[in-house]
């Protein structure tokens, strides 16, 4: 039974990191900014889909996405966009803000990072931009999270080694040092994870739904069990056993939080994964039907059609002609 579910599941989001720009701006400021393939120099192929974040080295700043109250951010802390929404950065977010990429300078002689600087004076604001490149747009996961987490990694033993340790590859990148981008991509696959643990562990976190689930030490473990390799073909008594319940309680626990039945939870995660890699692969449909825990390819098409309306060689088509989401 696995240990530690959150880490299963992330290990399925195959998440891969990146930072793209040093910025330094002066009161009054306000940019508006959203990561974007453009972003991601370097990576082959480039991403589609991102999580955003932001790690504040000096002075503070205001964060806001659209309809919620500004966050205060400030040195020490990691704020993390988890959909990738559009926000504002200011040291007052009334303002009008100004398009960040507009402002974007490309990188100086010696250096790693394009930079960003604005205003007069001494900055009040030192900070960088990052990424986490990943596949699935709709994991549970991603959709459950709110827009904004926001984390403080200079308060526990923990969070003192995570924070010496992206000052060091930040003032690496400031020289120039070609190291430095690949050691806060990874440093920022860490700080998610914890951000996501302190979230779960918050008292208002959700009670029900997919992130109780998760939280939960019997339903947690199973679903970790369904978001892992797709081989095992899982019946709800053989999850029950894994985890250690009877199937009944087991049924019955999990769809109390998560609000859908196992295997019902099971076959749509499966679909949608077969939906994208239809989409972004060209794997034969047969072997996406095999991945996908389906015996025959027509038993395949059918479930298929019936959560997607449309066959797989349909859904390819059209989504091909499409072009790039």
């Amino acid at each position: 039974m696995p240990t530690d579910p959150l880490a299963d599941i992330l290990r399925t989001l195959r998440l891969m990191g990146g930072v793209f720009l040093e910025a330094e701006l002066a009161s009054p400021w306000c940019v508006v900014s959203q990561v974007e393939p453009g972003d991601c120099a370097g990576f082959d192929p480039v991403p589609r889909h991102f999580i955003a974040y932001h790690y504040v080295c000096a002075g503070e700043m205001l964060l806001q996405v659209e309809g919620e109250a500004p966050v205060r951010v400030a040195a020490g802390d990691i704020v993390i966009l988890p959909r990738n929404n559009a926000h504002r950065l200011g040291s007052d977010t009334r303002l009008t803000p100004l398009p960040a990429a507009e402002l974007v300078q490309p990188p100086g002689a010696g250096a790693s990072l394009a930079r960003l600087a604005h205003g007069q004076g001494a900055p009040d604001a030192h900070f960088f931009c990052g990424f986490l490149a990943h596949d699935d747009p709709d994991d549970p996961l991603l959709v459950a999270l709110p827009r904004v987490l926001r984390l403080g990694v200079a308060n526990s033993t923990t969070g003192q080694w995570i924070e010496s340790s992206l000052r060091f590859a930040a003032l690496g990148m400031s020289a120039g040092e070609d190291v430095a981008p690949a050691q806060l991509g990874r440093l920022a696959e860490v700080l998610f994870a914890e951000a996501v643990r302190r979230y779960l562990r918050e008292p208002d976190a959700p009670g029900q739904g997919w992130l109780a689930g998760l939280r939960d030490p019997m339903v947690g473990p199973a679903l970790a069990l369904m978001h892992g390799p797709h081989e095992r073909a899982w019946t709800t008594e053989t999850l029950a056993r894994e985890v250690g319940l009877s199937r009944s309680a087991f049924a019955e626990r999990f769809t109390s939080l998560v609000g859908e039945p196992p295997m019902r939870y099971l076959s749509q995660w499966r679909l949608r994964q077969a939906a994208r890699r239809l989409v972004e692969t060209s794997d034969p449909i047969a072997r996406i039907a095999s991945d996908a825990g389906y015996e025959s390819e027509p038993a395949f098409h059918r479930a298929f059609k019936r959560a997607h309306q449309s066959t797989p060689a349909g859904w390819r088509k059209r989504h091909a002609a499409a072009g790039p989401a």
